[in-house]
């Protein structure tokens, strides 16, 4: 019996002292680290909210959040967190997203950071995105800068700016239709773009009732789902007058008169020598005939018989001097009217002219004014079409105005009473 009992003994002596041993063998233990940097541990990346939902959520940090504070930075409207214990809080009400406020579909990128109060230096800063839907349908308009009805003259420039109004999905692309062919306009194809025309002087076409055309403009906007709005605009194009051609011609018109006037002036010139050439011949044998008659009424009163029948005979020597004169040197009635009458036709053209000047930049009345100097200067070439126009003229535009302007003219064409 005693000899089971001592192996059982010798058996727990040995395991005893194999385990002590192996303990002796084994390696001291590591003690264990701590984390000692500043971490959000349960921070989501990413939030959806939808319109007049809320939000309530506990962000945690690896510390003790006693002594710690919190902050936000570039939050939308409406987002809060408790500085004390991380609690991140939003309410999305319909009354921000009405007022601009927020908007649909954009992600907000917002900064989020936590602090240490007694040690600046342990922080944590990170960021998530927040993105607000909407469930109910709001569909983006386009929102032309004027009224659905313009009207305008040609020539003018019409111009206004394409407005959108976006709903749950902004308009991206914008396509432009009109009713009639249109040139020189800018194309719209975007939002808050301008549409700038400019319609031609004959786009008013004379079998156009009224003396007015109705373009029709149609601007479709669509969004990436392809969800269309149309906008109309009706522009009334009224015809109006080719202004810059209109002063063209004006100013042809005028340059023909002047040059038309220079004519006529070197005409008179040439009819006033002429008159005035034979007026000198015609004198001058007048004052010879006078001579000779007088001087033979002293000598037939001489008491010499030579002198005073050659004093009988030289009166009837003046007298045929007469028939001479009017063989030699005609009076020139004619050209005396002719020249009056051109001298009259000048002085009224040109008061014409000073009458029909232009008013400021865009006188309304030009037409009006053209037509009238159109038709004094017909009627004046009409009364003078008898009389030869000189063409050639080697004489200056100042030396014709001297002459023409000249008091001795003046005084021999003056009007009579």
């Amino acid at each position: 019996m005693r000899c089971p009992q001592l192996l059982a003994v010798l058996l727990l002596l040995i395991i005893s002292g194999s385990s002590r041993a192996q303990q002796d063998t084994l390696p001291a233990s590591k003690p264990v680290e701590t984390d000692t940097v500043l971490r959000i541990t349960n921070l989501n990346p990413y939030f959806t909210l939808h319109v007049d939902s809320s939000l309530l959520y506990n962000l945690e940090i690896n510390k003790d959040e006693t002594g710690y504070y919190w902050f936000l930075k570039n939050s939308p409207v409406g987002l809060k967190i408790n500085k004390d214990n991380g609690i991140l809080s939003f309410k999305a009400d319909k009354s921000f997203f009405l007022s601009g406020k927020l908007k649909y579909d954009v992600e907000y990128k917002v900064s989020i950071g936590v602090q240490s109060l007694t040690n600046p230096a342990l922080k944590a800063d990170t960021f998530f995105t927040l993105l607000f839907y909407n469930t109910d349908i709001i569909v983006s308009k386009i929102k032309p800068s004027v009224s659905s009805t313009l009207y305008a003259d040609e020539g003018d420039t019409i111009s206004f700016k394409v407005q959108c109004e976006n709903g749950n999905f902004p308009i991206e692309t914008i396509t432009f239709f009109a009713n009639t062919p249109l040139t020189h306009f800018t194309t719209v194809k975007k939002c808050d773009e301008d549409f700038v025309w400019i319609p031609n002087y004959d786009f008013v076409k004379p079998t156009d009732s009224g003396k007015v055309h109705i373009v029709a403009l149609s601007f479709v906007g669509a969004n990436k789902f392809q969800v269309k709005d149309t906008a109309t605009v009706k522009i009334v194009i009224r015809d109006a007058l080719n202004y810059p051609l209109a002063v063209q011609d004006y100013n042809l018109l005028n340059k023909n008169i002047n040059t038309y006037i220079l004519q006529l002036k070197y005409t008179f010139l040439q009819l006033d020598k002429r008159v005035k050439k034979v007026k000198n011949t015609r004198t001058t044998f007048d004052i010879t005939g006078s001579t000779t008659a007088l001087t033979g009424s002293i000598l037939a009163t001489s008491s010499d018989a030579g002198t005073k029948k050659t004093g009988q005979v030289l009166p009837s020597v003046g007298v045929s001097l007469v028939p001479i004169k009017e063989a030699v040197a005609p009076q020139k009635i004619y050209d005396q009217n002719q020249a009056s009458s051109i001298r009259a036709s000048i002085k009224r053209l040109e008061y014409m002219l000073r009458d029909n000047l232009l008013v400021g930049e865009k006188d309304p009345n030009i037409s009006l004014k053209t037509q009238k100097l159109k038709d004094e200067l017909k009627q004046i070439q009409i009364q003078l079409i008898d009389i030869p126009v000189e063409i050639a003229n080697n004489m200056t535009e100042e030396e014709l105005n001297e002459y023409f302007n000249s008091p001795s003219v003046n005084k021999k064409y003056r009007v009579k009473k």
